[in-house]
């Protein structure tokens, strides 16, 4: 058994050294072939490299042999070139030095001129000198003498006829002057006219029956008071049949009140509470009409570029009077007036026609200042930063400072054309505002008051003042001062009533 395994390992190893042999020899053989195969690759492949970099050095070569060939070419154009300039400036400069002689030659022949005409010159001195002689000793005056004396004759000679022809001209020119601005004037009246309008101080508020009458006027009164209160205006209500009259110099407060009446009527509800509540709601309004009304006037006047301050005031003039004349009619009028009147002399029309869309600004302003409503006017035009030449028009057009366009003496007269119309305006109207404005404006210039009303025509100011500022000693002590003063300074017919309303309210909500 042993000799049998050990005889089967023996056999085993034989055959594997045997397999081992064969399989390499096998390898050994395959390998050499491969190896050939490749040799033979990689020298064909080393033939066409080597043919492939011949053939690209032979086409750098040529193409550098073109570009020499071609640089060589323009080297030689340009020596060529060069050669033709050398020969030109050889030329040129055989030219200038010809030239220079031929100059020199000139200069001598101009100097040698020179000094003859010196001498000539010289000879003439002297015989004129001897002719003024002979004629000084003939005459028995010096040429300075002489030369003087005509002098004189021929300047007041002069004159005369300049003075004449002056004279000539400026009655010409008044003659035609007179005669075109009549012209230029009373064609630009015909062109531009318009319906006179004067303002009232009364609003009359129509009602469908005398049963709201009632209601309007509340219990003792109440409602009543405090719409007068809250609007500043007097309202009367009388026998008159379905009709309340709004009695208000200020066309504002009185449109204010009579929307509001006119809500609260329509809603029926009528108290103190919803009288307050409708009359803010219909002053806000009121507010945005006027922006309305002045965006609807500039777009109509054709006239653009306004900031909304200005805007605003426009608006405002709508429920302005002047003189009883409707503001914001009479600056339309004026502003066609100035646009027609300037293309009529040359001038810009447009320019012209938003001077006199503005010129009246000053006399609708928020507070009431002392200036002059013209001087207030410019001061708001600069602050919106109008041109120099609309503010100039708009302070000059009543000659409270110096004009310094042609605008301002067109703004002047056509204001004063559209002033002139006949029923145009009223002073009586203008003087009652006047006088009622300075009411209030006395009453608010005492501490503590917050609000002031001239109503009845001016024979009563209500004045209304904090409750926390003024205790109600303080409130007799002002009625007694303000009545005072309104004696001292003030010129009134009749007598003033002066009613200082002192209240304290305590409102809290409910959420």
């Amino acid at each position: 058994m042993v000799v049998i395994i050990v005889t089967c390992i023996v056999a085993f190893i034989v055959g594997c050294f045997l397999t081992y042999v064969i399989i390499r020899y096998a390898l050994k053989s395959k390998y050499d072939d491969t190896i050939k195969e490749a040799k033979t690759e990689a020298e064909v492949i080393k033939k066409n490299k080597l043919l492939e970099v011949k053939e690209k050095f032979l086409n750098k070569k040529a193409e550098l042999e073109k570009e020499v060939a071609a640089r060589n070419q323009r080297i030689q154009q340009a020596e060529s070139k060069l050669k033709q300039r050398e020969l030109v400036l050889n030329k040129r400069q055989e030219d200038i030095q010809s030239k220079r002689l031929g100059l020199d030659n000139a200069q001598e022949k101009i100097e040698a001129q020179k000094n003859i005409l010196e001498k000539k010159t010289e000879e003439l001195d002297k015989i004129q000198q001897r002719q003024i002689e002979q004629l000084e000793t003939i005459s028995g005056l010096s040429a300075e003498e002489a030369k003087n004396n005509l002098v004189e004759s021929l300047k007041a000679e002069a004159k005369t006829q300049a003075q004449s022809f002056i004279n000539d001209i400026m009655d010409d020119a008044k003659l035609t002057a007179n005669k075109e601005a009549k012209r230029i004037v009373i064609q630009t009246i015909q062109r531009v006219a318009t319906e006179t309008a004067i303002e009232n101080s009364v609003t009359v508020f129509h009602i469908d029956s005398d049963e709201i009458k009632g209601r309007i006027i509340g219990r003792e009164g109440r409602n009543i008071r405090a719409l007068e209160a809250a609007t500043g205006v007097e309202i009367v209500v009388d026998d008159t049949p379905e009709a309340i009259v709004i009695s208000a110099f200020d066309p504002v407060r009185r449109e204010i009140a009579r929307l509001a009446l006119h809500q609260l009527v329509t809603d029926g509800r009528i108290h103190p509470a919803r009288i307050e509540e409708v009359v803010a709601k219909v002053r806000k309004q009121v507010e945005e009409e006027i922006i309305e009304t002045g965006k609807r006037t500039t777009i109509d006047m054709g006239i653009h570029g306004l900031s909304p301050e200005l805007i605003r005031i426009i608006g405002k003039m709508k429920y302005r009077s002047s003189y009883g004349q409707n503001l914001l009619q009479h600056a339309r009028e004026t502003a066609n007036l100035c646009a027609v009147m300037a293309a009529e002399l040359g001038l810009n029309p447009k320019k012209a026609k938003r001077a006199g869309l503005l010129h009246d600004i000053g006399k609708v302003p928020d507070e009431e200042p002392e200036l002059p409503h013209a001087l207030l006017g410019m001061k708001i035009a600069e602050k919106c930063k109008e041109k120099p030449d609309i503010c100039n028009a708009i302070g000059a057009h009543h000659d409270e400072i110096e004009m310094t366009t042609l605008l301002a003496p067109i703004v002047q007269v056509c204001d004063a054309i559209s002033g002139a119309r006949p029923g145009a305006r009223r002073e009586v109207v203008e003087a009652y505002i006047k006088r009622l404005n300075d009411l209030e404006q006395l009453a608010m210039s005492y501490p503590g008051v917050t609000k002031t009303y001239a109503i009845q025509a001016g024979r009563e100011l209500r004045v209304i003042v904090g409750a926390d500022k003024i205790d109600d000693k303080q409130t007799e002590n002002l009625s007694n001062e303000i009545a005072k003063k309104i004696q001292d300074e003030m010129t009134y017919p009749g007598q003033v009533k002066i009613t200082v309303i002192r209240e304290t309210r305590a409102i809290c909500f409910a959420k």
